[in-house]
Parts: structure tokens; C-alpha cells; sequence
């Protein structure tokens, strides 16, 4: 490694250097931790789990958006799915006399 000295560099090249350094220390941490759980999979696998079962740690399943089922009659671009809190023009609808089924899609 080639010596470096520090006190002749400026103050840009110190900040250079410096957000080098950072980079590297990373680099050099996300390659270690790749490492160590490829070893601890594979240990896993050859013990007949995944390292999922093992860790209780689940892969999250990804949920399909909602399709809408309502449209406010007033403005047809805001849709209502059924799920979660009604909007507010959903209860006013209501109010005004409209049933769900006259807001349906």
C-alpha cells in the first residue's frame, strides 16, 4: 500500500479520500455479511431447512392492490375498493339518500 501523507493533501482531497475510505469499509462489510449468510444457507440446506425455517423469518408476501368497487357519483376518478375507512364522499353519498349498490362499479 503506498504511503500517503496527509498533511500535504488539500481539504478536497482529504473529503475525496475520506467518502473512498466509507466506500470501501461498505464494500467490504456487504461482502462479509453475503459471505456469512451464504455459508449459514447452505449449512441450513444440508441440515434439510432453509434458514428461513430456522430464524422464523418469513419471505413477505406481496399483496395484489384492491380493485375498486365504488366511484363517487360526483367524480367518477375517486374509487372506493370496500376495504379500510369509507371516504367521505362515500358517507355523504349515504347520507344524501344513495345506496351502495347506486355507487357500484
Amino acid at each position: 500500500m503506498a504511503d500517503i501523507n496527509l498533511n500535504e493533501m488539500s481539504l478536497k482531497e482529504l473529503k475525496d479520500l475520506q467518502s473512498q475510505v466509507a466506500r470501501a469499509i461498505a464494500s467490504f462489510e456487504d461482502r462479509k455479511k453475503k459471505l456469512a449468510l451464504a455459508e449459514l444457507e447452505e449449512k441450513a440446506r444440508q441440515m434439510g431447512f432453509s434458514l428461513a425455517e430456522l430464524t422464523g423469518n418469513s419471505v413477505p408476501r406481496k399483496r395484489a392492490p384492491a380493485t375498486a368497487k365504488y366511484a363517487n357519483p360526483a367524480n367518477t376518478a375517486e374509487t372506493w375498493s370496500g376495504r379500510g375507512r369509507k371516504p367521505r364522499w362515500f358517507d355523504a353519498a349515504l347520507k344524501s339518500g344513495k345506496r351502495p349498490e347506486d355507487m357500484a362499479l
